[in-house]
């Protein structure tokens, strides 16, 4: 009698792991069309940090907010990102990296579409809360996964590719949110976020591998103390400019809490048994320095990214398209120099690269500091397409110098670590450029008004203008007008000159980073016990 025949077994899906025991690049299909899927999730995330900003007024008024309380869209946004992210590495493991994906990128388009539905404030910072959340995930996992799908000798490029997105997209989000708000409705700005994000959707969940899931106990004390600090922190980054800063108790409150919970988590890091990151990924010094240069990166690069527009519309008079596409050539800069920071990366020491970009930055905000309220457009094109170029050159090889001795199974971790660190120093260079502007404001205007006297004002008298009544306190207006002009100038020429010496501070530090090995990156040995 013949053997029944055993039923074939299907091949598995594109979705899953095969061989646990071969590297995951070489189990993935399509590795263009997941690249590309994965930059369209990551490119979404990194669109909506600042694609909002420029719908803040419409916003206000039409969802009966003021001008202060208006602001928690943003900052909601923010504090749930800052929240969210340290646990991206421990949800990763838990229920699967591709589960994780997939599911940060549905809950960032559903938020989105309950963003442009919105008909309250309430509404609307709940909403946004949501979409921070889904956000914080996919920055982290988009970093790793291209890691993962490509061989070490391509991680360059990889790299390469990954950046272009997270350095432009600042960039372009205004341009787009501006042509979005002005074209149709702010609304709009978030509703665009439906048909990127279904594309995107659609190939993740055919292409994208999965990756074994581990045990992993949760530290809730140490994720407590992380969560209450950083959202106090930024709290009170947000707020200080409001508040007047330390002349205000919940700037003080705030500021306690932060330090104090800060503190505990690291104390509870350095000695408790299972914490959110393990102690031997904090050994790598690679990894270490590059949270240091990412510090530095969220300084130069989001400061003068938040410095710029109101600087060019209020002083110069630019409408919102222009100042838009003027600084869009930055983000040429950003992508000539990692094109050819990737070719370089495999011949070039990677530190002397971070160290010539970081110097060619701080040269950018050299020119900057030599502005004046004479000049045309040439000078902020010229100094924005040479920071694009220092900017660029650090950031490939930052990047992958900072996983080159990092293990596989440590990555999303580290990219969490290395994308919420450039996150605060973000939100630190923005507070403090910002509280800077306006105390050299109001020093540099009491300065010159010391100057106007009757010897520098040949038309009037300052000194008995109001003998001649309107016609005098016109005149008056006129002069105080063009000095708030020029004092603010001075503020900004001064923040331009402070962030260049921040720059040009934090050059030495590329003698701490260990340059890859030939042949690309490659575990630590700390790795092999993990």
């Amino acid at each position: 009698m013949a053997s029944r025949a055993l039923p074939r077994r299907r091949a598995a899906p594109a979705a899953t792991v095969v061989d646990a025991d071969r590297p995951l690049h070489e189990q993935v299909r399509y590795r263009g069309l997941l690249t590309v899927a994965v930059m369209g999730a990551s490119v979404m995330q990194i669109l909506d940090t600042t694609i909002a900003n420029v719908a803040i007024p419409h916003m206000q008024s039409s969802l009966g907010a003021t001008s202060e309380t208006v602001n928690w869209v943003l900052t909601s946004y923010i504090i749930a990102s800052a929240v969210a992210m340290p646990i991206t590495g421990w949800l990763a493991d838990r229920i699967g990296r591709r589960a994780l994906f997939l599911g940060a990128v549905v809950g960032f388009i559903i938020a989105s579409m309950a963003c442009g539905a919105a008909q309250n404030l309430e509404e609307m910072v709940l909403f946004r809360f949501l979409q921070g959340i889904s956000a914080a995930f996919i920055g982290p996992l988009s970093q790793s996964v291209m890691l993962d799908i490509n061989p070490p000798e391509r991680h360059a490029r990889a790299m390469s590719i990954w950046g272009m997105g997270i350095m432009v997209g600042p960039i372009l989000g205004p341009i787009i949110g501006g042509w979005l708000t002005e074209s149709a409705n702010w609304r709009w700005v978030f509703y665009v976020n439906l048909p990127v994000g279904a594309a995107t959707f659609a190939l993740m969940w055919a292409l994208l591998p999965a990756t074994g899931r581990q045990s992993r106990k949760f530290d809730l004390f140490g994720f407590s103390m992380l969560a209450l600090g950083l959202a106090s922190l930024q709290l009170m980054l947000d707020r200080g400019a409001q508040k007047d800063w330390f002349d205000s108790l919940e700037i003080w409150i705030e500021t306690g809490v932060s330090v104090s919970c800060l503190w505990m988590f690291i104390i509870h890091l350095l000695t408790a048994r299972n914490t959110m990151f393990d102690r031997r990924m904090l050994a790598d010094r690679n990894l270490v320095t590059a949270l240091g240069f990412m510090v530095v990166i969220g300084i130069v690069m989001f400061s003068s990214m938040a410095l710029l527009p109101p600087m060019l519309q209020r002083l110069f008079d630019w409408p919102v398209i222009d100042t838009g596409w003027v600084l869009a050539v930055r983000g040429v800069g950003i992508l000539l120099s990692m094109s050819v920071a990737g070719r370089l990366l495999g011949k070039v020491d990677a530190r002397w690269l971070v160290g010539t970009g970081l110097l060619i930055a701080a040269y950018s905000l050299w020119q900057m500091s030599h502005w004046s309220l004479m000049m045309g457009a040439w000078p902020v094109v010229v100094s924005g397409l040479v920071q694009g170029l220092g900017m660029g050159l650090v950031f490939i090889p930052l990047n992958t110098v900072a996983f080159a001795t990092l293990g596989p199974a440590w990555r999303t971790d580290g990219a969490s670590l290395l994308n919420l660190f450039r996150s605060v120093g973000a939100s630190v260079g923005i507070s403090v450029v910002t509280t800077l502007l306006g105390a050299n404001t109001q020093t540099s205007h009491e300065d010159l008004v010391a100057h106007i006297t009757s010897g520098s004002v040949s038309m009037i008298d300052p000194s008995t203008s109001d003998r001649l009544g309107q016609l005098g306190g016109s005149v008056m207006a006129i002069i105080n007008a063009e000095i708030n002009r020029q004092a603010a100038m001075i503020a900004y020429i001064d923040n331009f000159w402070a962030m260049m010496w921040v720059t040009l501070a934090s050059v030495p530090l590329v003698i701490l980073l260990r340059p890859p090995k030939p042949g690309g990156p490659t575990a630590s040995a700390a790795d092999m016990g993990h």
